[in-house]
């Protein structure tokens, strides 16, 4: 544990950040694993595998080490209702998911109590990955238009889950360690910018910190509330803004319109019920608010590719 947080303090000294506000943060971290990877100057990598013991917000900021870069962070999560209920406007996402946002703005960075986090922290320096993207940087341009203030969130794939849980666990012993991260770091880039790729169009606007959260907030009110959906109205009441406004932002920073969002939350929650209860079709459908259970079989069979029955007895456990 001391190791660990002997690491988290040379971190802090390298990004330019100051000792004395990490310190109480780390104090209430538990770290299974905690591995930097000095990759300078086009990449610094953070792998952690962590409890916090009891719920906290940690404001980071701005980080200066490199002049112009994206901070992606890939995170899976491993966390109950309970807890999910726990925190703040910009709450943990429960399930595997991608924040990507320029290095030089400040973020919230939320660890509820108890709730076991395995992260990969890629800060890139711009040009580089530019370099890596080679002639398809244009299909992406928004993201290297740092000028503008974006932040974006993006569900994980299974390949970049699998990836980062094995990052999380990994003994670097008899391995050439640098080379090997690099590759690793790269090859979720890969995937995340893939899954970009299939994003529904949309102009990519400069967003306030009061436009995030408040897409935030309407976001996690929509994962509060799978199993009956919320009014137009409400949700505009909710973000304070006017209902063009609200899809452009909500579709800017998380791919999908809200209601494909909704559905995609209702999918993912049937998938685990179906995989993890004692549940059958019938009542996982009416638990996510079907009255219709031929709709609910079409749209599951179209996430998924199989039909919830034959889904369930491949995937139960």
């Amino acid at each position: 544990m001391f190791d660990e947080r002997l690491k988290m303090r040379r971190l802090a000294e390298k990004l330019g950040l100051s000792l004395s506000s990490i310190e109480e943060e780390i104090k209430l971290l538990h770290f299974n694993q905690l591995n930097i990877v000095d990759l300078m100057p086009e990449m610094l990598l953070m792998v952690r595998s962590l409890i916090a013991s009891q719920t906290f917000a940690y404001k980071r900021k701005p980080i200066g080490v490199i002049q112009k870069g994206l901070l992606i962070s890939f995170q899976n999560i491993f966390i109950t209702e309970e807890t999910g209920k726990a925190i703040g406007k910009r709450a943990l996402n429960n399930q595997p998911h991608v924040r990507m946002m320029p290095s030089h703005l400040e973020s919230v960075v939320l660890f509820p109590r108890d709730v076991h986090v395995q992260q990969i922290t890629i800060l890139i320096e711009l040009e580089y990955l530019k370099h890596f993207v080679g002639n398809d940087a244009d299909k992406l341009s928004y993201l290297f238009d740092i000028e503008k203030t974006f932040w974006i969130e993006e569900f994980m794939s299974p390949e970049m889950t699998d990836l980062v849980s094995q990052l999380a666990n990994l003994s670097t012993e008899n391995i050439l360690s640098q080379a090997f991260y690099r590759l690793k770091a790269l090859e979720l880039i890969y995937l995340l910018f893939s899954n970009l790729l299939k994003r529904e169009k949309t102009e990519h606007h400069h967003l306030s910190n009061a436009e995030i959260d408040a897409v935030y907030l309407v976001r996690n009110t929509i994962a509060s509330n799978l199993e009956k959906p919320l009014t137009k109205d409400e949700l505009v009441k909710l973000s304070g803004m006017n209902e063009l406004k609200l899809r452009k932002i909500f579709t800017q920073v998380f791919g999908k319109g809200i209601y494909e969002y909704y559905n995609h939350l209702r999918m993912q929650k049937a998938a685990r019920l179906l995989r993890q209860d004692d549940l059958s079709v019938s009542e996982v459908g009416y638990q996510l608010g079907f009255s219709n259970l031929s709709y609910f079989g079409r749209l599951f069979e179209k996430h998924f590719g199989l039909k919830p029955k034959k889904w369930s007895d491949k995937n139960r456990i």
